[in-house]
Parts: C-alpha cells; structure tokens; sequence
C-alpha cells in the first residue's frame, strides 16, 4: 500500500514538475521592482520564496541572484540569496530522494556506483562543497544527483552553503557588471573558484574512504 501510495505522488509530482517547469518564468528586474511596490516591507519574503521554488526546477539562478543585490543591496541580497539556496537544495534533495531514491537504489548494485555512494556518504560535504564552486555545473542537477546518493542532509546542507557563498557573493556584488560588458576581474574571480572546485574534487577523488576500501573488498569475495 505504501508502495501504491508513494508512485501515485510521483506521478503527481513529475506532472506538476513538467507543468512548473513550462509555465513558470524567471521574473525580470522590472516585475520584480514592481512587486516590491505592491508588497511593500513583505517583499523579502516574497523575493525569497519566490527564489526556492525557482531553483527547484533546471533554471540558472544567476538572474535571481543579481536582482537580489540590485533591490536589496550588497548584504540583505547576499543573506537571502545564499539562505534561498540552501533551503532550495535540502528541498530538492528530500522531495527526490523520498520520490525516487528506493526504486532506483536497488538498481545500483555495480561495485563503482557503491564506492561513489560510499565515498559521498562518508565525505559527500567535500565534493558537494567544490562542485558548487563551479559555475558550469548546474545547481538543481546537482541536487537531484546528490538525492540518488547516500550523501547525508546535513552536510550536503553546510557544503552546499558554503560552496555556493563565493559565487553567490560575487554574483550579487559584481549583478550590475552582469547586465552590460562582463567584469574581468570577475570572470577571472569566477575562474579562480572554478579551479578551486576542481582541486577539489581531484582531492577528494585520490583520497580514499574506510567504507570504499570495504566496498572493493567485498567485490574481490
């Protein structure tokens, strides 16, 4: 029953998910100014609901992140864009994982995908804190992959904030540059962090878990 119960929400839930995703539309700065007038000393929670539900769905947030600085300033954008995205991805990564993660778990019995499950269960917060420092990966892909893994709410939580402040940060300061010639210091910061990320990850891909080496023990039986 609980089974029957569980496909019928993810039936409902991917139809409001392909509906969502063509219907809803990033907002441009005007709309957004003009909800700020309408909404008054409510918009910043208008603003940050609107950027969770947003980020949901595979949608840059880049655009988001740059009104954020433009209507609220260097430090009230930079709180909510970053504690938006936060809350954004532990919601992505919950709704996946409670939809979807028992019936594709069972199907991921090969010895590589259990020592990246182990890997990301014992150390996730070290990956998922240099991915997010790159740009070129997209932030809601990212939470739906980290959703089929064993990586554990909280860290992924504390990785995806502190991974994502550099860039959202900069995003926010640097959102006027963004709208005309782009910045090269901030290219070159952004590049900077990229390769920041990818370190990361190499590091974390040469450095080897106690639960992987039982994995590759286990597969050698």
């Amino acid at each position: 029953m609980r089974a029957r119960w569980k496909l019928v929400a993810l039936v409902v839930a991917l139809a409001a998910f392909i509906a969502a995703w063509m219907l809803i539309d990033v907002p441009s700065l005007p709309q957004l100014r003009a909800w700020s007038d309408q909404t008054g000393a409510w918009f910043p929670v208008v603003f940050w609901l609107l950027y969770v539900v947003v980020t949901q769905f595979p949608i840059p947030r880049t655009l988001l992140t740059v009104s954020a600085g433009v209507l609220f300033g260097a430090v009230e954008g930079i709180l909510l864009a970053l504690t938006a995205t936060t809350v954004s991805a532990v919601i992505s990564l919950l709704l996946v994982r409670f939809l979807l993660r028992d019936w594709v778990e069972p199907r991921l019995t090969h010895p590589a995908v259990q020592r990246i499950n182990a890997r990301l269960e014992e150390r996730g917060w070290l990956a998922i804190t240099s991915l997010r420092m790159i740009a070129g990966v997209p932030f809601s892909v990212l939470n739906y992959a980290a959703a089929l893994t064993r990586v554990p709410v909280v860290p992924f939580a504390a990785a995806t904030f502190v991974g994502s402040a550099p860039g959202t940060i900069l995003v926010t300061l640097f959102g006027e540059t963004l709208t005309g010639d782009p910045d090269p210091v901030f290219i070159a910061i952004m590049l900077v962090l990229a390769v920041v990320g990818l370190s990361g990850v190499m590091l974390d891909v040469a450095t080897p878990t106690r639960q992987a080496s039982t994995v590759d023990r286990g597969s050698k039986v």
